[in-house]
């Protein structure tokens, strides 16, 4: 599995009218969660923040908030935001335009957020310009870091490491509220915040 730990600036350049990264003049990390809620995995997560009195962004799949929707309440009670990751974890490659875009609006039905993050990375010049339309008005959130823990190949010292080194003033860190990265999860998300605490840093949810 390939994949770009730290965005350069010549792929973000692909995706025009996407987020990549805040801006960098105070020391804030925007961490966010993709794929959940998951009971026993975002629970995990929102009571590490609650240690740091850190917010963070969720970006949700519809079919998750369904089956799922007290944690989900308990991620906004808790203040942090929340963003649309399709109803089923579509890949934006591999579906027709129409097939992704009804998906988004399936979830829009349990997910009530103008922020939305494609599955994978994986979305169309056409689809972000749908999506940016008057009609939905999205911001398109990509990312600075990816964590790395949806890698089985990956140990979790790896992927520690992979946030620690990269990470930085305004930086968007890409983890996971999913049973698959739960292992990684548990050993990484402490460390982090400890981590970067320690230099000074707040973790606060996106907000455009």
């Amino acid at each position: 599995m390939y994949y770009l730990v730290k965005t350069p600036w010549w792929f973000k350049k692909l995706y025009p009218g996407c987020i990549w990264q805040m801006p960098a003049t105070e020391k804030i990390i925007y961490l966010s969660f993709d794929d959940g809620p998951q009971p026993m995995v975002t629970e995990f997560v929102l009571n590490e923040l609650k240690k740091y009195e850190a917010t963070a962004s969720f970006f949700c799949i519809g079919s998750n908030v369904a089956e799922n929707q007290e944690m989900y309440r308990r991620i906004l009670d808790e203040g942090h935001r929340v963003g649309n990751h399709t109803q089923d974890h579509l890949n934006g490659w591999h579906v027709k335009d129409r097939e992704f875009i009804d998906n988004i609006d399936q979830a829009k039905k349990w997910i009530d957020s103008d922020l939305f993050r494609p599955p994978y990375g994986k979305i169309t010049r056409f689809q972000i310009k749908l999506l940016k339309s008057l009609k939905y008005q999205f911001n398109i959130i990509m990312w600075t870091v990816l964590s790395g823990d949806f890698d089985e190949k990956l140990s979790k010292e790896d992927c520690l490491l992979n946030v620690l080194k990269n990470t930085g003033n305004g930086s968007i860190v890409v983890f996971h509220d999913s049973e698959k990265a739960f292992e990684k999860l548990q050993f990484v998300l402490p460390k982090v915040l400890s981590y970067f605490a320690e230099k000074g840093y707040q973790f606060q949810s996106i907000k455009l």
